[in-house]
């Protein structure tokens, strides 16, 4: 039996993050562990190492980890944020990035980051200018493998931080995913237990290059994950 993959996840607070954690129970292909700057809730039945420190140390716990992939699934919100465009930008760019060249400096071969559908360096909306100028850099930094997810609207139960028009937009997701076609599959609704499959299945491939995943690829992605074998 080859050796688990050392997985290293970064922003396990959030939606995605704490799917992550739940998709990693019982599998014995990875090995889960994590940094964050709080304590996380961990799902019963989780082996993970998770480290509490502050961002400038982060570094320090890479190299104590040693992770073969990091996957970054750091982001706030702008209700989260106070609606101030340098408070956004700390997380969603500086943070992203510092962590990205920590994981890179020591040693880190493959990073998983997920992004959001439309994001455009060149955007007029902030959000998604945002992102893209995060995208850009990541893919200056020289890891062996980069994946850039970008999935649509993120379908699953974020506690106390959803907006209105979000909430509406997951109820009516089904229905309108009927309606999008071509270019604007992009831009349905994903399950975030999806993309938290995705996310892990591409953290496991160790093909070179710099690789950005829509939904239909995050999708396939996902369906790629071997599934646990049950005892």
């Amino acid at each position: 039996m080859s050796e688990a993959l050392r997985i290293c996840l970064v922003g396990a607070t959030g939606l995605i993050g704490g799917r992550i954690m739940e998709e990693c129970i019982g599998r014995e292909d990875v090995r889960l562990q994590a940094i964050g700057r709080r304590e996380a809730q961990i799902p019963r039945g989780l082996r993970i190492e998770y480290f509490v420190a502050d961002p400038d140390k982060w570094g320090e716990v890479f190299e104590a980890l040693r992770p073969k992939a990091v996957i970054c699934a750091l982001g706030t919100t702008w209700k989260k944020s106070g609606q101030d465009e340098a408070a956004f930008r700390a997380v969603d760019h500086d943070l992203v990035l510092a962590t990205a060249k920590a994981a890179l400096g020591n040693g880190v071969d493959r990073f998983v980051a997920v992004s959001s559908v439309g994001a455009d360096a060149l955007s007029k909306n902030f959000y998604l200018r945002v992102k893209g100028e995060t995208e850009r850099e990541l893919t200056r930094l020289r890891f062996n493998r980069l994946d850039i997810l970008r999935p649509g609207l993120l379908v699953g139960n974020r506690e106390n931080d959803r907006r209105t028009a979000e909430r509406l937009g997951i109820i009516a997701s089904p229905l309108a995913n009927l309606f999008m076609h071509g270019k604007y599959r992009q831009y349905r609704g994903i399950k975030a237990e999806i993309v938290a499959r995705g996310a892990i299945a591409l953290a496991k491939r160790a093909a070179r290059g710099r690789f950005v995943h829509d939904n239909d690829a995050i999708m396939r992605a996902a369906n790629s994950l071997p599934a646990l074998v049950e005892s």
